[in-house]
């Protein structure tokens, strides 16, 4: 699996069984250096940043962990206790980290020190497998679902789900097979990572329609897994998780 995020003009990407964060330069895309995250257990299935902090978050689904690294003194990781296995993390307006804890259905937040800010369960409403979470303008989450037919929501702050995109959708893209990582446009339209249907969605904020990007790279897009959209340069990163688990990168995005 391949974990993707971006930060000013550095790329970092975090291949399977690496301990190690490889930084690229987001204009030449020349690897600068490596990362080292002490106490990451492999693999780690998620990247976060923060501007506001200058700091990178990786989840850590082995020992039900985030790592935060202060980026402007790398030799600074913090590390705290989450719920059953994090995967997919996200940095939200109020400059928090949303972790989906798939194996305890819910989503956490924190702030950047590791302080607790709220919980939301999902499985009470019978949402489960929550793999990466990502906040809206409107202070909800939308939520992708690991699960084959899969499904992407919408739910609120108390765990409500507001809308859902599902295999009962009706839709000239059929069904999703185990979606992995979102992005969100500023708009709100949402980019859902189509793991096992080797493809990228876009859907609008209500769930209410979907469509297929049509992205030009040799051989097609093979297992889709890190997805990471850089709003400042209109540009697309996506982690693949299969064959050469290639990092993709599409620019002149209008999303």
């Amino acid at each position: 699996m391949t974990a993707i995020t971006s930060l000013g003009d550095d790329v970092f990407v975090l291949r399977e069984r690496g301990q190690q964060v490889e930084v690229y330069d987001a204009r030449t895309f020349t690897l600068l250096r490596h990362l080292r995250i002490p106490g990451l257990v492999s693999p780690s299935y998620s990247l976060a940043a923060s501007i506001h902090y200058d700091c990178l978050y990786a989840s850590d689904c082995h020992s039900d962990r985030i790592h935060r690294v202060d980026l402007s003194d790398s030799s600074a990781v913090k590390q705290w206790s989450v719920a059953s296995r994090p995967r997919g993390l996200s940095v939200n307006k109020e400059h928090n980290v949303v972790v989906a804890c798939i194996g305890a259905h819910r989503l956490q937040e924190y702030t950047t020190h590791g302080t607790l800010v709220r919980g939301i369960s999902l499985q009470r409403v019978g949402v489960s497998n929550p793999f990466h979470a990502v906040q809206l303008s409107t202070g909800d989450y939308v939520v992708s679902h690991l699960t084959s037919p899969g499904a992407v929501s919408v739910a609120g702050v108390d765990g409500q789900v507001l809308h859902s995109y599902d295999q009962s959708q009706a839709s000239n893209v059929g069904p999703m097979s185990n979606p992995t990582s979102l992005a969100v446009t500023k708009n709100d339209n949402i980019l859902v990572a189509d793991l096992s249907n080797h493809r990228i969605l876009s859907l609008d904020s209500s769930l209410s329609s979907a469509y297929e990007l049509v992205l030009p790279v040799d051989n097609g897009i093979q297992s889709p897994f890190g997805l990471f959209l850089d709003q400042l340069r209109k540009r697309l990163y996506v982690g693949e998780i299969d064959g050469e688990c290639r990092v993709l990168v599409f620019d002149n995005m209008q999303l």
